[in-house]
C-alpha cells in the first residue's frame, strides 16, 4: 500500500470445479469465487470502495501458496488452509466469516445453528445474508451450512458444486 491506497491484485485459478477469480492485496487473500458468480462485479466494486483500492492483473506471493492449497485440498490431503485472508466487511459479516471458518472440514451446521452460535438466534436470515457475501469460495467454507431440514440451499457458486464439495470432504475426511 503506498500512501493511503492498496493495489488488488487479480489473478485466475484453476480448480475442478471451474476457473476462479482471486484477488489478493499484501495482508491476504481478499476474493476467490466462481467466473460465473452473479454478484462477482458487485463484490470488486465493494472491495475496491472498503479498500479504497485498484485492481489490477497480475502476480502476487499469496496467489502461488493459494494455488498450491488449492491443488492439496482438492486432492483430499489438505482440510485447513493457511494463506493469509483479508476479509474487510462489517463487525456482524466478520463475525459470520470467521464462525464460518471454525467449521470443521466435512461437517454441515445450518444457519440457525450458526446464528445461534453468535448468539443471535433471531438473526437466521442476516447470517444467510452475511454467509452469501463471504467473497472467499471454499476457502472461507460457506458451503458447510445447510437448511434446518438438512437441505442445500444458497450457495453463490451454484448448489452442485456446493454437494460435489460436501461430498469430497466426506470422501476425504480423517476417520
Amino acid at each position: 500500500m503506498k500512501g493511503n491506497h492498496r493495489t488488488i491484485y487479480q489473478s485466475r485459478v484453476t480448480t475442478p470445479l471451474d476457473i476462479m477469480i482471486a484477488g489478493a492485496t499484501d495482508e491476504g487473500v481478499c476474493l476467490l469465487e466462481f467466473t460465473e458468480r452473479k454478484i462477482l462485479e458487485a463484490q470488486w466494486t465493494g472491495l475496491r470502495r472498503l479498500l479504497k483500492a485498484t485492481v489490477t492483473e497480475g502476480p502476487h506471493p499469496h496467489f502461488s501458496l493459494l494455488q498450491q492449497e488449492l491443488d492439496a485440498y482438492f486432492a483430499g490431503e489438505l482440510h485447513t488452509f493457511t494463506v493469509p485472508l483479508h476479509m474487510p466487511g462489517t463487525e456482524f459479516q466478520q463475525a459470520v466469516w470467521q464462525l464460518l471458518l471454525a467449521v470443521p472440514y466435512g461437517d454441515v451446521r445450518s444457519y440457525k445453528q450458526q446464528a445461534t452460535l453468535l448468539q443471535r438466534s433471531e438473526a437466521v436470515r442476516a447470517v444467510g445474508h452475511a454467509n452469501g457475501m463471504n467473497r472467499i469460495s471454499i476457502i472461507v467454507p460457506c458451503h458447510r451450512i445447510v437448511a434446518g431440514n438438512g437441505h442445500l440451499t444458497g450457495y453463490g457458486g451454484g448448489i452442485w458444486r456446493k454437494e460435489w464439495l460436501l461430498a469430497h470432504e466426506s470422501r476425504h475426511q480423517k476417520k
